[in-house]
């Protein structure tokens, strides 16, 4: 049986530590790790709460996408976490804004203390469903 090579993609100008990769390629799944809603390369979470820091974090999880040849509208999977879920409502309204009105599968966790004493956390799964290799 052939092993299914693995790639670890790191995105340039994407904050990230030194423990992880931005995604790892396995086969036709894209995982995206754990993002929070930072600028750029910078630790520094997107000024506003929740919506705003939702909105940033979909934004880099789009530029992982995009690094492996991929977008949103590949995302299977969605799993949210929140650090208070009484601010499901405001998460959820950015996260229309970002995703649209055709939403992949989610789950979405409050009450956790989260990375850089962020609002909002989201790793994704994505399917490369056939596209030609990056």
């Amino acid at each position: 049986m052939e092993k299914i090579p693995i790639e670890r993609i790191v995105v340039e100008g994407l904050a990230r530590v030194p423990a992880f990769s931005h995604a790892v390629v396995a086969g036709e799944y894209v995982h995206v790790a754990g993002s929070l809603g930072t600028i750029d390369d910078t630790t520094e979470l997107a000024e506003g709460g929740v919506g705003p820091q939702t909105a940033q974090t979909i934004r880099n999880i789009e530029r992982i996408l995009e690094a492996v040849g991929l977008g949103l509208d590949d995302v299977v999977k969605m799993n949210v976490y929140l650090s208070d879920m009484a601010d499901f409502d405001e998460m959820n309204r950015a996260y229309i804004a970002a995703i649209g009105d055709s939403p992949p599968a989610r789950i979405t966790v409050g009450g956790i203390d989260l990375a850089l004493g962020g609002a909002v956390e989201i790793d994704c799964m994505a399917y490369r469903g056939g596209r030609s290799e990056s």
